[in-house]
């Protein structure tokens, strides 16, 4: 049977990249699979995998088909993990594609991969639609 496993992000600097998704979401890096590629990083509570991330040399895509989507539940809470990702090395990427009023705001992790913040208090209808 198969069955979606997780997302996997394309990384240049593995130390970096560990350092920031483990401080973002909270998670740890497991030596399964461990290598100078490869990072298996699981949820902090030991409820299984939540991320990989893998050595990459290809240039980071401007306008990915596929990204990361992380939820807050209000505006401020929105503001203060922008704020607080900022710090922990995220950069807030010039997206010209922004809808009138939108619910997310676009991030770039450390090696400039976009994801976005949503809220979900301004989603319509309780549900997102994200860029």
């Amino acid at each position: 049977m198969l069955r979606l496993g997780f997302a996997v992000i394309g990384v240049v600097d593995m130390p970096r990249a560990v350092a920031f998704w483990t401080a973002v979401l909270n998670l740890v890096a497991s030596e399964e699979w461990q290598s100078d590629d490869w990072v298996t990083l699981y949820y902090a509570d030991g409820s299984g995998r939540a991320l990989g991330l893998q050595r990459s040399e290809s240039p980071v895509e401007a306008r990915p088909r596929i990204h990361l989507d992380l939820f807050v539940d209000t505006t401020a809470e929105q503001e203060a993990e922008v704020d607080r990702l900022v710090g922990l090395g995220a950069s807030k990427l010039d997206w010209g594609l922004y809808p009138p009023e939108p619910d997310f705001i676009v991030l770039g992790d450390p090696d400039g991969n976009p994801f976005c913040i949503v809220d979900l208090s301004q989603a319509p209808s309780g549900d997102h639609r994200s860029s």
